[in-house]
């Protein structure tokens, strides 16, 4: 759920006393299913919101029709404010919501909340690279998906060869710095990098998507799938325990750590898409690093080893 609609979609509760999902839809330009989730997720997340059956009902803050938020408790306030506050840094009408939450709060909760909502700042720039600018593509695809517009991508292959297709836009993920577009197409949902789109053409018919599309499972699907398919080869490497946490990090989950040996190097069970990919990263470690378990991985250590040999080996440079 992004930070600002979440902020909003609490400021009209606050105004109106109650709303049904349909009606919250509407002002936020979102499906009904994605207000109903939002409904739910505030509820969940133990948001003192709570949805009333039958005729004339709808969703209701506790504290009765005209509530000044003084049905939050001081911790649940601290957390909407933690989950908005990296937003506001960026977003100016995040920022805006904010204030005016904050004047809605019990006065002894304030100073808390504000102090929740400046206690992280999201820096997504590595050490030494310039600051990251969301694509400009970013703000059209996400119009789309708000409005539930069909959209023509002009989009590039990893060979650079641009193929046309119209889709269904239903979110949007980033993922360390790069952005992905989960949409239908006529084969089911597929997943685009909007650094592949070369173009985006916004059209007036209406996006389908499924009422019970939900975009974090979604992902995680995704995410899923990338993984499996990542870790398709694996060796058992020996190392020394000190060096393990370096492994850690070059190979992220799939580095599994196992038991310590007499001599005290560390049984480590590494996985990536080929073995070319494993022995890449361990070529490096020279004779600190013993693949026990491999022949694919061992080959191809053997072949770099020889290569290295016959470019740099004695009496071939200098």
């Amino acid at each position: 759920m992004r930070a600002d609609r979440l902020v909003a979609t609490l400021l009209l509760m606050q105004t109106r006393g109650r709303v049904t999902a349909a009606e919250l839809a509407g002002e936020l330009e979102v499906s009904v299913a994605t207000a109903r989730r939002d409904l739910e997720a505030l509820s969940a997340a133990g948001v003192p919101v709570y949805p009333q059956p039958g005729r004339g009902g709808g969703w209701s803050l506790v504290g009765g029709a005209r509530t000044d938020l003084t049905g939050l408790t001081a911790p649940e306030a601290q957390a909407l404010f933690l989950l908005a506050g990296p937003s506001a840094a960026v977003a100016p009408e995040v920022r805006s919501a904010l204030r005016k939450l904050v004047r809605a709060l019990p006065r002894t909760f304030r100073a808390d909340a504000e102090a929740a909502a400046a206690a992280v700042v999201i820096d997504s720039a590595r050490w030494g690279d310039s600051d990251r600018e969301r694509p400009e593509l970013v703000d059209l695809l996400q119009n789309a998906v708000v409005r539930r517009r069909k959209v023509w991508l002009t989009y590039s292959s990893r060979t650079r060869e641009q193929s046309k297709r119209l889709v269904d836009p239903w979110g949007l993920v980033d993922k360390d710095d790069i952005w992905y577009l989960l949409a239908g197409t006529g084969k089911g949902q597929r997943t685009f990098r909007v650094d592949r789109i070369v173009e985006v053409a916004l059209t007036e018919f209406e996006a389908d998507r499924p009422d019970d599309f939900e975009l974090a499972h979604a992902w995680r699907g995704v995410v899923h799938e990338v993984e499996q398919k990542r870790s398709l080869e694996s060796a058992t490497v020996l190392i020394h325990s000190r060096f393990v946490w370096v492994l850690r990090g070059q190979f992220g989950r799939h580095c599994e750590v196992g038991q310590t040996q007499d001599d005290g190097r560390v049984r480590v069970r590494l996985a990536a898409p080929t073995p070319l990919s494993i022995a890449e990263h361990l070529a490096g470690w020279g004779n600190q690093v013993e693949v026990i378990d491999s022949e694919p991985v061992r080959a191809q250590l053997a072949r770099i080893g020889a290569e290295l040999t016959e470019r740099y080996g004695a009496g071939e440079h200098g």
